[in-house]
């Protein structure tokens, strides 16, 4: 009998049972498909040595005159600009001290210090540096006090309490999120209240945010100074993850904290004490809004636009459905006037503009029912806006993403796509996805391109998980989808930088398709990668046969000798039965020159009435990608 070629159709469907997606593949994690076959992902390198603070939910590089590479990266607790593989903390200040406001209160034998300042407006987790303090007369030296703290305990309105440490910056002092600082504890000399000196200053950067949304009816929901004292039974967000949108305004940097303030970070003042600014104390600032949903730079005309904010005559109070722009070339001139080109638009559809995303040709605007289409018309009207559709959902603010002219977003139970109009995306692991899916931490959910291989991933908490656990990918070029397991909070494509890059839990920024295996770890660790076939009838299905062997089809590419893939083969007799007998073969590369030379077949005895492949790589160093495997099927009674 001849042997039987395996091919099957590309991407992962899991909308129907394994037994009726004959000849397609059902599952699979670190794989995708690449002119229609499949292959295993590459693999991930730290960009840098160190570590920040905070988990990363946002990232945005961009490219100076001089060719200098930046990167924003916004996390719950500090706003960093990545350079060099180090990271400057730009977090803006909320508020800073007169001379002699601070005094310190220490005990003998302890290292924690109470800080006295009123009203200090801190909370838990927040971050105060002091400078000008005096030494308190023993082991807290003036050294000592004289650098960031983190907050850790909020008394009174009026104090707080940090742990004096020796001297290091924050974040190489916390490892893997873990605050572990090396104390110094005061002796007799340092105890007392009144400490620190007549010239001691605190500067507090603004408020940390939340690294996940919290959920709950009363007291104990959020944390302290956030939730309410009391509430209804019915189960509300008591408080939202910290999430930043930003852009550059050429050299720049334009930042907003969603529904939140709007800063502006000035590049050429370099990263020594050179924070960014609240907006409206940048010099220059006219009539700017004080809170948005979020900014961007419009690249065509070069207005900055503020969706959802505060308008010009009623400061402070945020309109969800209000759109205001900039004068053109001018990020900080906000006041309308008939000799400038700023002005503001208001949006009839929906109750909150959720997010907008700039293409070519467009800026679209989300709702949270609707879609509409910002284009610059020039003046006097500036910006026309008209809607593209209703009935329509979106995920998250970061759930949408453009390439070229085209726009993905995950909805609500759907993914679509624009392209001139609203169209749904028929997706074949649809409901795998939704409906394992923790929809109390879906502001977490984010759109990412990975466009070197024609990709939009999105990354979402599985219903296992209050945090990014899983992703589906759409190939838009060869209409596919897979899916599997991956923890990362931010992505950007290659561009700026040779790699995508993407931050994860660990609080590591990373190169992806970089190498072949997990550099989280040191050594990088192998990639645990695998793909499934559905169940196929062996011949009509209605008689057992014997499969004797295998010949595999699979390139090894790059990787070194000695590199190997596993080829299972499991049958079973019936659709909803348990695989009765598996066998493994192990696909070895012997061979580089003059052409790749791998294990030739593989002996078997399995007897069933259908089969699945699987092919599973474990190993450091391994990247694969699978062809036509021949399988030698005869016909054989059931003993």
């Amino acid at each position: 009998m001849p042997l039987s070629r395996l091919q099957f159709k590309p991407g992962i469907n899991k909308e129907s049972t394994s037994y009726s997606n004959e000849g397609g593949w059902y599952d699979c994690d670190k794989v995708r498909f690449r002119a229609g076959f499949p292959e295993k992902i590459g693999g991930w390198t730290k960009a840098s040595v160190n570590s920040f603070l905070g988990t990363a939910r946002a990232l945005h590089p961009w490219q100076t005159l001089s060719l200098a590479k930046f990167m924003g990266m916004g996390t719950n607790l500090k706003y960093y600009v990545e350079s060099g593989q180090a990271f400057y903390d730009i977090t803006p200040l909320r508020a800073t001290t007169s001379a002699g406001d601070v005094t310190f209160t220490a005990t003998n034998g302890s290292a924690t210090l109470t800080v006295a300042d009123t009203a200090h407006g801190a909370i838990v987790g927040d971050f105060v540096t002091f400078s000008g303090a005096t030494a308190f007369g023993g082991n807290i030296t003036a050294n000592v006090i004289n650098q960031e703290y983190k907050i850790l305990t909020v008394p009174s309105e009026d104090t707080y309490t940090i742990e004096a440490r020796t001297e290091a910056a924050l974040n190489e002092i916390t490892v893997n999120g873990v605050y572990t600082p090396t104390t110094v504890a005061a002796n007799a000399s340092d105890a007392g209240s009144g400490k620190g000196g007549s010239s001691c200053v605190g500067k507090y950067q603004i408020n940390v945010g939340l690294d996940t949304s919290v959920f709950g009816d009363g007291w104990g929901a959020g944390t302290w100074g956030r939730g309410t004292w009391d509430s209804s039974a019915t189960l509300t967000i008591t408080d939202v993850l910290r999430l930043w949108t930003h852009d550059n305004f050429g050299e720049d940097l334009i930042i907003n904290i969603h529904n939140g303030s709007i800063y502006y970070y000035d590049s050429s003042g370099g990263f020594t004490n050179n924070r960014a600014q609240v907006l409206s104390e940048v010099t220059g600032a006219n009539s700017p809004p004080t809170v948005a949903t979020k900014v961007l730079v419009s690249d065509v005309d070069l207005h900055v636009i503020a969706f959802g904010c505060d308008s010009e005559n009623n400061p402070g109070v945020q309109d969800p459905l209000l759109i205001r722009f900039s004068d053109q070339r001018n990020a900080v001139d906000w006041k309308a006037t008939v000799n400038n080109t700023a002005g503001d638009l208001k949006i009839s559809s929906g109750s909150k503009i959720v997010t907008a995303v700039e293409t070519k040709r467009e800026i679209l605007v989300f709702t949270d029912t609707s879609l509409y289409s910002m284009q610059f018309a020039g003046p006097p009207d500036t910006f026309g806006i008209q809607i593209v559709s209703e009935g329509i959902s979106i995920q998250s603010p970061f759930s949408v993403i453009a390439v070229e002219d085209n726009v993905f977003w995950m909805g609500q139970n759907e993914f679509y796509v624009y392209n001139g109009s609203v169209q749904k995306i028929q997706c074949t692991v649809r409901d795998y996805v939704f409906s394992d899916f923790t929809t109390s931490q879906v502001e977490k959910c984010f759109a990412a391109i990975n466009s070197g291989f024609s990709e939009i991933w999105w990354f979402y908490p599985s219903s296992d998980s209050t945090e990014i656990d899983r992703y589906v990918v759409f190939n838009y070029t060869q209409n596919t989808w897979y899916v599997g397991s991956l923890n990362r909070t931010a992505w950007v494509d290659r561009g700026v930088n040779v790699f995508p890059r993407a931050t994860s839990t660990d609080y590591y920024l990373y190169n992806h398709e970089s190498g072949d295996d997990d550099g989280s770890t040191d050594p990088a660790s192998a990639i645990s990668a695998h793909i499934e076939s559905s169940q196929m009838d062996i011949g009509e299905g209605d008689q057992f046969s014997f499969i004797s062997r295998i010949i595999p089809d699979i390139t090894f590419r790059n990787s070194p000798n000695q590199s190997k893939a596993t080829l299972t083969l499991k049958t079973r007799n019936f659709p909803g039965g348990n695989y009765l007998l598996t066998e493994n073969a192990e696909v070895t590369k012997s061979a580089t020159v003059p052409v790749e030379q791998f294990t030739e077949e593989a002996r078997l005895r399995l007897r069933g009435r259908s089969f699945a492949l699987r092919v599973a790589s474990t190993d450091t160093g391994v990247s694969w990608r699978l062809g036509s495997p021949r399988i030698d099927i005869k016909p054989d009674g059931r003993r």
